[in-house]
């Protein structure tokens, strides 16, 4: 077996690994979203729920806790294949240390000054009682960011040690921390009993598990500081930009939330819900490909093999093109899908409405932001984290504008719609300039493979919304049985023209992905018995 194929096969197989847990995840969350939707319906305390994230969310950015598997897995996979490893835990330490303690402080910072932060982030939360409730919630969250930083920096070194097993468990866990948080307490103490299953289940699946699975492949915490360390330093100037740097990901839980509190009440877990379902396809597919994928980039990037790394870059682009049919199907079945999720408990018809209304301008983003996860990434397997992090403020900031004038016309569907567009926006030319950067001309063919996919989904959904409206004028779609049956019937159609696209318009990623999953299915199912 070459090299080339050996690759593919370890990306191909990390990349199901990530697959099932990403998708087990979305899974789950959308279980954990079913439990706030009949806890809460989209109320008011949910409102407050969800604006308690947005402190903890702003100390994890600042920290980079998300970022630690692009910025650290170059620099410690420099030592793991130059057989220096003593030295990558040495470096390994330092930043675990420094960084950690600091993050230590902002929490402790953060949690003095809860009700003065969380008032200036979410200015339109006016409401006495909903702002304490948001106020109480932030500061139990607040902690579980040490787990994510932690847990973050322990997941790095088992990525560069190809070992993904471990790390797939981690938001299994902490969304089914969420759960049983709000299955025992919620009853008791309302929306706060959710609250504390985050804690539970960053402490479970971040930080203890992680910490199992990093000494497994012999990580070494040593106790040392030491600020001069070249390669800490590499790591504050690789990391540095995307502390102070908007991306899109970390932009749409702090706009949603800032723009929804100007809106009515329930807006803002309208907003959320939709976007939940979403991240399913986002995280399915674009997450789960540059999670598995980056290893390899990286690995790539180090060697010189740029070419190799677009070859990569454009298959996986292609692939994902798949998500817009995907997408419009969303659109076709949004009520049916908030229905047959959502609708129960506290969750009632009205808060049916307007989560339907506002969930095809979010679907309309989909590709954009399993693309970006993927284009991104590229910039940091070469060590360039300035560029995107710099593209990606100013992409939010020239947003805002945007923002302001469709939440105004358009309520919480403008919201969205500006989501949408900047993402849109924003990884188009993030990509444009990665093209330009690294002679990428093979780019041009996958302009106008995915031209030819939007025009075909377009078609798709012409012909899927006008069954769809047919089934709805004998079906009830506002009950669970009806939206069921709605639901599967188009789907069955979907299904019958996406192979028949890929058949006619010889698209030949339809056939490979339909392969590729049957023999994945096939082989779970063989091995079940």
């Amino acid at each position: 077996m070459t090299t080339e194929n050996s690759t593919y096969k370890k990306i191909g197989v990390a990349s199901f690994i990530m697959m099932l847990s990403v998708f087990s995840s979305r899974i789950i969350g959308l279980a954990r979203e079913m439990c706030i939707a009949f806890t809460g319906g989209a109320g008011g305390s949910v409102d407050a729920y969800q604006v308690a994230f947005i402190l903890p969310e702003i100390l994890n950015h600042v920290v980079a806790s998300g970022f630690l598997s692009v910025t650290f897995i170059p620099i410690f996979a420099f030592y793991v294949t130059n057989n220096r490893e003593e030295e990558g835990w040495r470096v390994f330490s330092i930043i675990f240390n420094t960084f950690g303690l600091i993050l230590v402080i902002l929490i402790g910072i953060a949690f003095c000054f809860t009700p003065h932060l969380v008032k200036w982030l979410a200015p339109g939360l006016t409401e006495p009682e909903l702002f304490n409730q948001a106020v109480k919630m932030t500061r139990i969250i607040i902690p579980a960011q040490f787990f994510f930083f932690a847990g973050g920096l322990f997941m790095a070194v088992q990525f560069t040690k190809e070992k993904f097993f471990l790390p797939a468990l981690a938001p299994l866990i902490y969304n089914i921390g969420i759960i049983v948080g709000g299955i025992l307490l919620a009853p008791h103490i309302g929306m706060e009993g959710f609250a504390w299953g985050v804690l539970a289940g960053a402490f479970a699946g971040n930080f203890i598990i992680q910490y199992a699975g990093a000494k497994r492949v012999g990580m070494r915490i040593l106790p040392i500081i030491d600020l001069k360390n070249p390669q800490f330093v590499k790591y504050i100037l690789l990391t540095l930009p995307l502390m102070l740097g908007l991306t899109m990901t970390f932009s749409t839980e702090i706009l949603l939330k800032y723009f929804g509190s100007f809106l009515s009440e329930g807006s803002i877990a309208a907003l959320n819900y939709a976007v939940r379902v979403m991240f399913i396809l986002v995280g399915v597919f674009g997450q789960a490909v540059g999670v598995a994928s980056y290893p390899f980039m990286a690995k790539l990037a180090s060697k010189g093999e740029i070419g190799e790394l677009n070859k990569l870059l454009n298959n996986t682009l292609r692939y994902l093109c798949l998500i817009i049919p995907v997408a419009v199907l969303f659109m076709v079945l949004r009520h049916e899908i908030v229905v047959m999720l959502f609708q129960r408990g506290r969750f009632d018809s009205e808060a049916t409405k307007l989560t339907a209304m506002v969930l095809p301008f979010i679907m309309a983003g989909t590709v954009a932001f399993a693309a970006q996860t993927v284009v991104v990434r590229g910039y940091y397997a070469m060590q360039n984290t300035w560029l995107p992090a710099l593209l990606g403020t100013i992409a939010v900031l020239l947003s805002l504008p945007l923002f302001f004038i469709l939440m105004k016309w358009m309520n919480a569907a403008g919201v969205a719609l500006a989501l949408s567009v900047s993402a849109t926006l924003n990884t188009g030319v993030l990509f444009t300039i990665w093209n330009r950067r690294t002679k990428n001309f093979e780019a041009t063919s996958l302009y106008l493979f995915m031209g030819k996919i939007i025009l075909i989904s377009c078609g798709m959904g012409i012909i899927l919304w006008q069954f769809c409206h047919m089934l709805q004028v004998t079906i009830d779609n506002t009950c669970l049985k009806g939206a069921l049956a709605v639901s599967i019937l188009t789907g069955l159609l979907f299904f019958l023209l996406f192979v028949t696209a890929g058949f006619i318009f010889k698209i030949d990623e339809i056939s490979v992905l339909l392969t590729k999953l049957y023999k994945r299915l096939k082989m779970a199912v063989f091995r079940s018995v």
